[in-house]
Protein backbone atom coordinates (compact mmCIF):
# COMPACT_ATOMS: atom_id res chain seq x y z
CA UNK A 1 0.00 0.00 0.00
CA UNK A 2 1.73 2.69 -0.73
CA UNK A 3 1.18 6.32 1.48
CA UNK A 4 -1.01 8.49 -0.98
CA UNK A 5 -3.41 5.86 -0.12
CA UNK A 6 -3.43 7.08 3.07
CA UNK A 7 -3.58 10.52 2.82
CA UNK A 8 -6.57 12.65 2.55
CA UNK A 9 -5.38 14.64 -0.16
CA UNK A 10 -6.43 14.07 -3.70
CA UNK A 11 -3.97 11.74 -5.45
CA UNK A 12 -4.00 14.05 -8.48
CA UNK A 13 -2.06 16.43 -5.93
CA UNK A 14 1.75 16.81 -7.34
CA UNK A 15 2.94 16.91 -3.83
CA UNK A 16 1.17 14.80 -0.75
CA UNK A 17 1.50 17.26 2.58
CA UNK A 18 1.49 15.07 5.44
CA UNK A 19 0.80 15.96 9.03
CA UNK A 20 3.09 18.67 10.87
CA UNK A 21 6.16 16.71 11.69
CA UNK A 22 8.00 19.54 14.21
CA UNK A 23 6.94 21.53 16.79
CA UNK A 24 7.16 24.70 14.86
CA UNK A 25 4.38 23.36 13.39
CA UNK A 26 6.08 22.82 9.49
CA UNK A 27 4.04 21.52 6.97
CA UNK A 28 6.39 18.94 4.85
CA UNK A 29 5.93 17.22 1.84
CA UNK A 30 5.80 13.67 0.60
CA UNK A 31 9.53 13.89 -0.53
CA UNK A 32 10.18 15.51 2.96
CA UNK A 33 9.35 12.39 4.62
CA UNK A 34 11.04 10.10 2.83
CA UNK A 35 14.51 12.03 1.97
CA UNK A 36 17.15 10.12 3.92
CA UNK A 37 18.27 11.14 7.24
CA UNK A 38 21.19 13.30 7.66
CA UNK A 39 23.54 13.47 10.70
CA UNK A 40 22.38 17.04 11.29
CA UNK A 41 18.68 16.23 11.41
CA UNK A 42 16.11 14.26 13.37
CA UNK A 43 15.50 11.01 11.21
CA UNK A 44 11.78 11.04 12.31
CA UNK A 45 9.07 12.74 12.77
CA UNK A 46 9.30 14.41 16.52
CA UNK A 47 6.70 16.62 18.41
CA UNK A 48 3.45 14.27 18.18
CA UNK A 49 2.21 11.47 19.67
CA UNK A 50 2.28 7.54 18.30
CA UNK A 51 0.32 4.54 19.28
CA UNK A 52 1.66 2.38 21.47
CA UNK A 53 3.07 -0.51 20.21
CA UNK A 54 4.87 -2.02 22.86
CA UNK A 55 7.86 -0.21 23.63
CA UNK A 56 5.93 2.71 25.80
CA UNK A 57 5.73 5.30 23.40
CA UNK A 58 1.83 5.72 23.63
CA UNK A 59 2.50 9.35 25.24
CA UNK A 60 4.61 10.85 22.88
CA UNK A 61 8.77 11.55 23.02
CA UNK A 62 9.63 13.20 25.87
CA UNK A 63 13.08 11.35 26.77
CA UNK A 64 15.99 13.70 27.12
CA UNK A 65 19.73 13.11 26.63
CA UNK A 66 20.37 12.51 29.62
CA UNK A 67 18.15 10.39 30.55
CA UNK A 68 18.73 8.13 27.72
CA UNK A 69 22.35 7.54 28.95
CA UNK A 70 21.82 6.62 32.00
CA UNK A 71 18.91 4.16 31.01
CA UNK A 72 21.67 3.05 28.36
CA UNK A 73 24.44 3.16 30.19
CA UNK A 74 22.52 1.65 33.27
CA UNK A 75 21.69 -1.44 30.74
CA UNK A 76 25.04 -1.90 30.25
CA UNK A 77 27.24 -1.93 33.74
CA UNK A 78 25.12 -4.35 35.21
CA UNK A 79 26.86 -8.18 36.10
CA UNK A 80 29.96 -8.17 33.67
CA UNK A 81 31.66 -5.41 35.80
CA UNK A 82 31.74 -7.95 38.39
CA UNK A 83 33.05 -10.53 36.73
CA UNK A 84 35.65 -8.45 34.42
CA UNK A 85 38.56 -9.51 36.83
CA UNK A 86 38.28 -12.50 36.62
CA UNK A 87 38.06 -12.07 33.01
CA UNK A 88 41.48 -10.61 32.76
CA UNK A 89 42.90 -13.02 34.85
CA UNK A 90 42.05 -15.60 32.06
CA UNK A 91 43.42 -13.88 29.14
CA UNK A 92 45.89 -11.67 30.25
CA UNK A 93 45.97 -8.03 31.79
CA UNK A 94 47.20 -6.54 27.93
CA UNK A 95 44.77 -8.98 25.86
CA UNK A 96 42.07 -8.46 28.78
CA UNK A 97 42.33 -4.67 28.16
CA UNK A 98 42.31 -5.09 24.32
CA UNK A 99 39.39 -7.22 24.35
CA UNK A 100 37.81 -4.21 26.70
CA UNK A 101 37.84 -1.88 24.07
CA UNK A 102 37.70 -3.74 21.10
CA UNK A 103 34.71 -5.37 22.51
CA UNK A 104 33.47 -1.66 23.22
CA UNK A 105 33.80 -0.70 19.49
CA UNK A 106 31.89 -3.63 17.92
CA UNK A 107 29.34 -3.02 20.47
CA UNK A 108 28.94 0.75 19.84
CA UNK A 109 29.05 -0.20 15.92
CA UNK A 110 26.25 -2.12 16.38
CA UNK A 111 24.13 0.47 18.03
CA UNK A 112 24.95 2.82 15.67
CA UNK A 113 23.85 0.16 12.52
CA UNK A 114 20.61 -0.54 14.97
CA UNK A 115 20.04 3.40 14.76
CA UNK A 116 20.15 3.68 11.01
CA UNK A 117 18.38 0.90 10.68
CA UNK A 118 15.13 2.90 12.66
CA UNK A 119 15.24 5.15 10.41
CA UNK A 120 13.58 2.90 7.43
CA UNK A 121 10.65 2.52 9.95
CA UNK A 122 7.74 4.91 9.88
CA UNK A 123 6.84 7.00 13.15
CA UNK A 124 8.11 6.28 16.76
CA UNK A 125 7.39 2.62 16.48
CA UNK A 126 11.03 1.44 16.02
CA UNK A 127 11.63 -2.47 17.04
CA UNK A 128 13.71 -5.64 16.00
CA UNK A 129 10.37 -6.71 14.70
CA UNK A 130 9.94 -3.58 12.58
CA UNK A 131 13.59 -3.65 11.40
CA UNK A 132 13.03 -7.78 10.70
CA UNK A 133 9.71 -6.71 8.82
CA UNK A 134 11.63 -4.62 6.28
CA UNK A 135 14.72 -7.17 6.13
CA UNK A 136 13.74 -11.02 7.07
CA UNK A 137 10.09 -11.05 7.51
CA UNK A 138 9.77 -14.97 7.87
CA UNK A 139 12.69 -14.83 10.30
CA UNK A 140 11.32 -11.68 12.39
CA UNK A 141 9.30 -13.98 15.16
CA UNK A 142 12.51 -16.31 15.36
CA UNK A 143 14.93 -12.72 16.09
CA UNK A 144 12.12 -11.21 18.94
CA UNK A 145 11.85 -14.76 20.47
CA UNK A 146 16.03 -14.71 20.37
CA UNK A 147 15.45 -11.27 22.25
CA UNK A 148 13.35 -12.08 24.16
CA UNK A 149 15.23 -15.12 25.80
CA UNK A 150 18.22 -13.16 25.97
CA UNK A 151 16.67 -10.44 28.12
CA UNK A 152 14.93 -12.89 30.37
CA UNK A 153 18.51 -14.73 31.05
CA UNK A 154 19.84 -11.45 31.86
CA UNK A 155 17.18 -10.85 34.32
CA UNK A 156 17.63 -14.39 35.44
CA UNK A 157 21.48 -13.17 36.40
CA UNK A 158 20.57 -10.12 38.76
CA UNK A 159 18.46 -12.43 40.90
CA UNK A 160 20.96 -14.46 41.63
CA UNK A 161 23.26 -12.09 42.27
CA UNK A 162 20.77 -10.68 44.87
CA UNK A 163 21.31 -14.55 46.18
CA UNK A 164 24.52 -14.41 46.15
CA UNK A 165 25.18 -10.92 48.06
CA UNK A 166 22.49 -10.70 50.93
CA UNK A 167 23.42 -13.58 52.96
CA UNK A 168 27.16 -12.18 53.00
CA UNK A 169 25.44 -8.63 53.68
CA UNK A 170 23.57 -10.51 56.89
CA UNK A 171 26.69 -12.14 58.39
CA UNK A 172 28.32 -8.96 58.19
CA UNK A 173 25.83 -6.78 59.72
CA UNK A 174 25.00 -9.68 62.14
CA UNK A 175 29.08 -9.78 63.11
CA UNK A 176 28.97 -5.98 63.28
CA UNK A 177 25.76 -5.91 65.47
CA UNK A 178 27.61 -8.87 67.61
CA UNK A 179 30.70 -6.86 68.35
CA UNK A 180 29.05 -3.38 69.07
CA UNK A 181 27.22 -5.84 72.12
CA UNK A 182 29.97 -6.70 73.59
CA UNK A 183 30.04 -10.12 71.61
CA UNK A 184 32.80 -12.25 70.19
CA UNK A 185 32.07 -10.46 66.87
CA UNK A 186 32.33 -13.84 65.21
CA UNK A 187 28.95 -13.03 62.58
CA UNK A 188 27.05 -16.08 63.37
CA UNK A 189 23.52 -15.73 62.98
CA UNK A 190 20.70 -16.88 65.83
CA UNK A 191 19.39 -20.67 64.48
CA UNK A 192 15.62 -19.07 64.70
CA UNK A 193 16.72 -16.80 61.68
CA UNK A 194 18.15 -19.13 59.56
CA UNK A 195 16.49 -17.75 56.76
CA UNK A 196 18.30 -14.66 56.38
CA UNK A 197 21.24 -16.46 55.20
CA UNK A 198 19.18 -18.43 52.89
CA UNK A 199 19.27 -16.92 49.10
CA UNK A 200 15.83 -17.96 47.98
CA UNK A 201 14.64 -15.68 51.01
CA UNK A 202 16.43 -12.72 49.54
CA UNK A 203 15.28 -13.42 46.02
CA UNK A 204 11.73 -13.65 47.06
CA UNK A 205 11.75 -10.62 49.17
CA UNK A 206 13.39 -8.46 46.67
CA UNK A 207 11.34 -9.50 43.44
CA UNK A 208 8.37 -8.03 45.81
CA UNK A 209 10.25 -4.57 45.17
CA UNK A 210 11.17 -5.75 41.34
CA UNK A 211 7.86 -6.33 40.22
CA UNK A 212 6.09 -3.03 40.26
CA UNK A 213 9.05 -1.23 38.18
CA UNK A 214 8.56 -3.92 35.91
CA UNK A 215 4.84 -2.86 34.78
CA UNK A 216 6.36 0.30 33.76
CA UNK A 217 5.43 0.79 30.07
CA UNK A 218 8.09 3.26 29.40
CA UNK A 219 12.04 3.00 29.65
CA UNK A 220 12.21 7.15 30.68
CA UNK A 221 9.93 6.29 33.46
CA UNK A 222 13.34 4.20 34.66
CA UNK A 223 15.36 7.33 34.59
CA UNK A 224 15.71 8.03 38.65
CA UNK A 225 16.15 4.58 39.65
CA UNK A 226 19.23 4.18 36.92
CA UNK A 227 20.21 7.24 38.09
CA UNK A 228 20.37 5.96 41.70
CA UNK A 229 21.84 2.68 40.23
CA UNK A 230 24.83 4.44 38.88
CA UNK A 231 25.84 5.74 42.11
CA UNK A 232 26.16 1.68 43.03
CA UNK A 233 29.12 1.82 40.11
CA UNK A 234 31.06 4.98 41.38
CA UNK A 235 31.02 2.75 44.67
CA UNK A 236 31.82 -0.14 43.29
CA UNK A 237 34.80 1.68 41.91
CA UNK A 238 36.29 3.09 44.85
CA UNK A 239 35.98 -0.22 46.81
CA UNK A 240 38.22 -1.31 44.25
CA UNK A 241 40.67 1.70 44.11
CA UNK A 242 40.79 2.08 47.68
CA UNK A 243 41.79 -2.15 48.89
CA UNK A 244 44.32 -1.81 45.24
CA UNK A 245 46.24 1.71 47.16
CA UNK A 246 45.62 0.17 50.78
CA UNK A 247 49.33 -0.13 51.85
CA UNK A 248 48.21 -2.85 54.29
CA UNK A 249 46.93 -5.08 51.96
CA UNK A 250 49.53 -7.51 50.19
CA UNK A 251 49.25 -7.34 47.02
CA UNK A 252 50.19 -10.46 44.60
CA UNK A 253 53.85 -11.30 43.44
CA UNK A 254 54.36 -9.59 40.10
CA UNK A 255 54.99 -12.60 38.54
CA UNK A 256 51.72 -13.38 38.92
CA UNK A 257 50.09 -10.97 36.87
CA UNK A 258 50.36 -12.55 33.52
CA UNK A 259 49.76 -10.03 30.26
CA UNK A 260 48.96 -12.11 27.23
CA UNK A 261 47.24 -15.73 28.38
CA UNK A 262 46.28 -17.77 25.42
CA UNK A 263 44.74 -21.02 25.66
CA UNK A 264 41.09 -22.43 25.21
CA UNK A 265 39.81 -20.68 27.92
CA UNK A 266 39.73 -17.82 25.73
CA UNK A 267 36.90 -18.74 24.05
CA UNK A 268 34.63 -19.39 26.79
CA UNK A 269 35.57 -15.73 28.55
CA UNK A 270 34.91 -13.90 25.00
CA UNK A 271 31.29 -14.17 25.52
CA UNK A 272 31.91 -11.94 29.11
CA UNK A 273 33.62 -9.42 27.33
CA UNK A 274 30.61 -9.27 24.38
CA UNK A 275 27.77 -9.17 26.99
CA UNK A 276 29.96 -6.44 29.35
CA UNK A 277 28.63 -4.33 26.92
CA UNK A 278 24.91 -5.30 25.49
CA UNK A 279 22.16 -2.84 25.90
CA UNK A 280 21.06 -3.11 22.42
CA UNK A 281 17.65 -4.44 23.58
CA UNK A 282 17.09 -1.02 24.47
CA UNK A 283 18.22 1.35 21.91
CA UNK A 284 14.75 1.25 20.34
CA UNK A 285 13.45 2.48 22.64
CA UNK A 286 15.78 4.92 23.54
CA UNK A 287 15.11 5.95 19.87
CA UNK A 288 11.27 6.25 20.09
CA UNK A 289 10.96 8.54 23.15
CA UNK A 290 14.08 10.68 22.74
CA UNK A 291 13.00 13.98 21.86
CA UNK A 292 15.45 14.77 19.51
CA UNK A 293 16.24 11.37 17.71
CA UNK A 294 18.70 12.81 14.76
CA UNK A 295 21.73 10.87 14.37
CA UNK A 296 23.86 12.84 16.05
CA UNK A 297 22.35 13.24 19.29
CA UNK A 298 21.78 9.37 19.27
CA UNK A 299 25.60 9.37 18.23
CA UNK A 300 25.98 10.99 21.36
CA UNK A 301 24.28 9.06 23.27
CA UNK A 302 26.04 6.15 22.02
CA UNK A 303 29.47 7.49 22.89
CA UNK A 304 29.25 8.57 26.05
CA UNK A 305 27.30 4.92 27.63
CA UNK A 306 29.95 2.78 25.73
CA UNK A 307 32.73 6.03 26.49
CA UNK A 308 31.99 5.88 30.18
CA UNK A 309 31.66 1.97 29.98
CA UNK A 310 35.10 1.29 29.08
CA UNK A 311 36.39 3.46 32.15
CA UNK A 312 34.80 1.69 34.46
CA UNK A 313 35.36 -1.99 33.21
CA UNK A 314 39.27 -1.06 32.73
CA UNK A 315 39.40 0.35 36.84
CA UNK A 316 37.72 -2.95 38.32
CA UNK A 317 39.22 -4.85 35.78
CA UNK A 318 42.86 -4.11 35.97
CA UNK A 319 43.05 -3.15 39.54
CA UNK A 320 40.75 -5.71 40.92
CA UNK A 321 43.29 -8.43 38.71
CA UNK A 322 45.65 -6.78 40.03
CA UNK A 323 44.74 -6.95 43.79
CA UNK A 324 44.16 -10.83 43.70
CA UNK A 325 46.02 -11.42 40.81
CA UNK A 326 45.41 -15.07 39.42
CA UNK A 327 43.19 -15.89 42.52
CA UNK A 328 40.66 -13.62 41.77
CA UNK A 329 37.03 -14.98 41.20
CA UNK A 330 34.27 -14.78 38.91
CA UNK A 331 32.21 -11.72 41.27
CA UNK A 332 35.09 -9.13 42.10
CA UNK A 333 33.11 -7.84 45.18
CA UNK A 334 32.76 -11.50 46.69
CA UNK A 335 36.92 -11.35 47.10
CA UNK A 336 36.89 -8.43 49.51
CA UNK A 337 36.51 -9.02 53.49
CA UNK A 338 33.16 -8.09 55.30
CA UNK A 339 34.03 -5.45 56.87
CA UNK A 340 31.43 -2.35 56.46
CA UNK A 341 32.78 -0.38 53.23
CA UNK A 342 32.74 -3.48 51.53
CA UNK A 343 28.88 -4.33 53.34
CA UNK A 344 27.74 -1.36 51.92
CA UNK A 345 29.15 -2.29 48.26
CA UNK A 346 27.47 -5.53 48.15
CA UNK A 347 24.00 -3.61 49.12
CA UNK A 348 25.12 -1.53 46.22
CA UNK A 349 25.57 -3.82 44.05
CA UNK A 350 22.10 -5.21 44.66
CA UNK A 351 20.40 -2.07 44.80
CA UNK A 352 22.44 -1.61 40.99
CA UNK A 353 20.87 -4.82 40.07
CA UNK A 354 17.50 -4.65 41.36
CA UNK A 355 16.97 -1.46 39.50
CA UNK A 356 18.58 -2.90 36.37
CA UNK A 357 16.30 -5.94 36.22
CA UNK A 358 13.26 -3.83 34.66
CA UNK A 359 16.02 -2.82 31.73
CA UNK A 360 15.74 -6.04 30.99
CA UNK A 361 11.89 -6.76 31.35
CA UNK A 362 10.90 -4.03 29.18
CA UNK A 363 12.18 -5.57 25.95
CA UNK A 364 11.30 -8.70 26.87
CA UNK A 365 8.32 -8.13 27.01
CA UNK A 366 7.86 -5.85 23.81
CA UNK A 367 9.49 -8.95 22.18
CA UNK A 368 7.20 -11.42 23.78
CA UNK A 369 4.26 -9.25 22.78
CA UNK A 370 5.35 -10.11 18.69
CA UNK A 371 5.96 -13.54 19.53
CA UNK A 372 2.60 -14.33 20.86
CA UNK A 373 0.91 -12.02 18.02
CA UNK A 374 2.80 -14.47 15.58
CA UNK A 375 1.40 -17.22 17.12
CA UNK A 376 -2.12 -16.16 17.03
CA UNK A 377 -1.65 -15.80 14.01
CA UNK A 378 -0.54 -18.92 12.94
CA UNK A 379 -3.53 -20.73 14.87
CA UNK A 380 -6.17 -19.14 13.37
CA UNK A 381 -4.65 -19.91 10.11
CA UNK A 382 -4.56 -23.43 10.99
CA UNK A 383 -7.47 -23.47 12.67
CA UNK A 384 -9.92 -21.99 9.83
CA UNK A 385 -7.53 -23.64 6.68
CA UNK A 386 -6.16 -20.14 5.56
CA UNK A 387 -3.10 -20.30 4.20
CA UNK A 388 0.12 -20.70 5.42
CA UNK A 389 2.32 -17.88 4.30
CA UNK A 390 5.38 -17.17 6.89
CA UNK A 391 5.35 -13.62 6.24
CA UNK A 392 2.01 -13.25 7.49
CA UNK A 393 2.90 -13.93 10.70
CA UNK A 394 5.57 -11.26 10.60
CA UNK A 395 3.10 -8.13 10.42
CA UNK A 396 1.83 -6.01 13.23
CA UNK A 397 -1.63 -5.12 12.72
CA UNK A 398 -2.17 -2.19 10.70
CA UNK A 399 1.31 -2.43 9.10
CA UNK A 400 2.41 -2.94 5.85
CA UNK A 401 5.39 -2.42 3.26
CA UNK A 402 5.66 0.29 1.12
CA UNK A 403 7.41 -0.16 -2.83
CA UNK A 404 9.86 2.03 -1.41
CA UNK A 405 11.33 0.06 1.76
CA UNK A 406 9.16 1.69 4.79
CA UNK A 407 7.17 -0.02 7.15
CA UNK A 408 3.26 1.77 6.53
CA UNK A 409 0.15 1.61 8.05
CA UNK A 410 -2.72 -0.27 5.76
CA UNK A 411 -5.77 -0.37 8.44
CA UNK A 412 -7.06 0.84 11.43
CA UNK A 413 -5.62 4.12 10.75
CA UNK A 414 -6.19 7.13 13.02
CA UNK A 415 -7.12 10.81 11.92
CA UNK A 416 -3.59 11.44 11.66
CA UNK A 417 -3.05 8.19 9.13
CA UNK A 418 -1.35 6.37 11.84
CA UNK A 419 -1.80 2.62 12.51
CA UNK A 420 -3.66 2.42 16.03
CA UNK A 421 -2.04 -1.09 17.89
CA UNK A 422 -3.34 -1.26 21.16
CA UNK A 423 -2.62 -3.76 23.10
CA UNK A 424 -4.33 -5.47 25.68
CA UNK A 425 -4.26 -4.32 29.63
CA UNK A 426 -4.88 -7.90 30.28
CA UNK A 427 -2.20 -9.22 28.18
CA UNK A 428 0.36 -7.10 29.06
CA UNK A 429 0.25 -8.32 32.70
CA UNK A 430 -0.41 -11.63 31.96
CA UNK A 431 3.41 -11.23 30.36
CA UNK A 432 4.92 -9.09 32.84
CA UNK A 433 3.50 -11.56 35.74
CA UNK A 434 4.84 -14.46 33.40
CA UNK A 435 8.56 -12.85 32.69
CA UNK A 436 8.98 -12.19 36.92
CA UNK A 437 7.75 -15.43 37.69
CA UNK A 438 9.81 -17.76 35.33
CA UNK A 439 13.24 -15.52 36.28
CA UNK A 440 11.90 -16.19 39.84
CA UNK A 441 11.84 -19.93 39.73
CA UNK A 442 15.03 -20.44 37.77
CA UNK A 443 16.61 -18.19 39.97
CA UNK A 444 16.30 -19.93 42.93
CA UNK A 445 17.13 -23.10 41.30
CA UNK A 446 20.34 -22.09 39.58
CA UNK A 447 23.24 -20.56 41.30
CA UNK A 448 26.11 -20.83 38.27
CA UNK A 449 26.92 -16.69 37.17
CA UNK A 450 29.15 -16.95 35.16
CA UNK A 451 27.75 -20.35 33.19
CA UNK A 452 24.45 -17.94 32.79
CA UNK A 453 26.94 -14.80 31.76
CA UNK A 454 28.73 -17.50 29.06
CA UNK A 455 26.06 -18.97 27.72
CA UNK A 456 23.77 -15.68 27.43
CA UNK A 457 26.75 -13.87 25.44
CA UNK A 458 27.60 -16.66 23.22
CA UNK A 459 24.02 -16.51 22.33
CA UNK A 460 22.04 -13.68 22.44
CA UNK A 461 24.07 -11.19 23.14
CA UNK A 462 25.96 -11.89 19.87
CA UNK A 463 22.94 -11.88 17.95
CA UNK A 464 21.64 -8.45 18.73
CA UNK A 465 24.89 -6.67 19.39
CA UNK A 466 26.79 -7.76 16.26
CA UNK A 467 24.82 -10.39 14.35
CA UNK A 468 21.27 -8.34 13.49
CA UNK A 469 22.37 -5.19 13.35
CA UNK A 470 24.72 -6.40 10.57
CA UNK A 471 22.40 -7.97 8.20
CA UNK A 472 19.68 -5.13 8.94
CA UNK A 473 22.13 -2.36 7.64
CA UNK A 474 23.46 -4.26 4.99
CA UNK A 475 19.73 -5.66 3.67
CA UNK A 476 18.01 -1.94 3.81
CA UNK A 477 20.96 -0.48 1.87
CA UNK A 478 21.58 -3.27 -0.38
CA UNK A 479 20.15 -1.12 -3.13
CA UNK A 480 22.86 1.60 -2.62
CA UNK A 481 27.07 1.47 -3.52
CA UNK A 482 29.37 -0.12 -1.30
CA UNK A 483 31.06 2.03 1.22
CA UNK A 484 32.80 1.41 4.38
CA UNK A 485 29.60 1.22 6.20
CA UNK A 486 28.34 -1.12 4.46
CA UNK A 487 31.90 -3.85 4.35
CA UNK A 488 31.97 -2.90 7.88
CA UNK A 489 28.13 -4.24 8.95
CA UNK A 490 29.39 -7.12 6.96
CA UNK A 491 32.58 -7.56 8.68
CA UNK A 492 30.23 -7.58 11.95
CA UNK A 493 27.79 -9.83 11.10
CA UNK A 494 30.88 -12.37 10.57
CA UNK A 495 31.98 -11.74 13.36
CA UNK A 496 28.80 -12.30 15.29
CA UNK A 497 28.30 -15.69 13.56
CA UNK A 498 32.19 -16.88 14.43
CA UNK A 499 31.77 -15.71 17.96
CA UNK A 500 28.48 -17.42 18.52
CA UNK A 501 29.20 -20.81 17.24
CA UNK A 502 32.99 -21.05 18.71
CA UNK A 503 31.97 -19.79 22.08
CA UNK A 504 28.73 -21.59 22.49
CA UNK A 505 30.07 -24.67 21.60
CA UNK A 506 33.02 -24.23 24.37
CA UNK A 507 30.91 -22.89 27.00
CA UNK A 508 28.74 -26.18 26.12
CA UNK A 509 32.12 -28.57 26.46
CA UNK A 510 32.74 -26.30 29.24
CA UNK A 511 29.27 -27.24 31.38
CA UNK A 512 29.11 -31.29 29.82
CA UNK A 513 33.24 -31.93 31.35
CA UNK A 514 32.04 -30.12 34.67
CA UNK A 515 29.40 -32.01 35.13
Amino acid sequence: MSSQAASPIPSSASTTTVRDASPSGHKCTQDDAERPSTDVSPLLNTGHVEPDLGHGSEVGPSASFWSCTINLANTILGTGMLAMPGALATVGLLLGSFMIVFSACASGLGLYFLTRSASKTQGRAASFFACSKLTYPSAAVWFDLAIAIKCFGVGISYLIIIGDLMPGVVRSLSMVAVAAAGGDGSGTVDPVWWFLEDRRFWITIFMGIIGPLAFLKRLDSLKATSALALSAVFYLVFIVVYYFSDPDLKLPPKDEIRYVRLSSDFFTTLPIFVFAFTCHQNIFSVYNELTDNGQSMLNRIISTSIGSAVVVYHIIGVLGYLTFGNAVGSNIIQMYDDGMLVTVGRIAIVVLVMFSFPLQCHPCRACLDKVLIAISAFWESTRFGKPSDPSQYSSLPGQSQDDDGTLASSEQLDDHGDPIVVQSELKFIIMTLSILIGSYIIAISVSELEVVLSLVGSTGSTAISFILPGIFYWKLHAHLPWDARKVLSVCLTFYGIMVMIICLSANIRRIIHNS
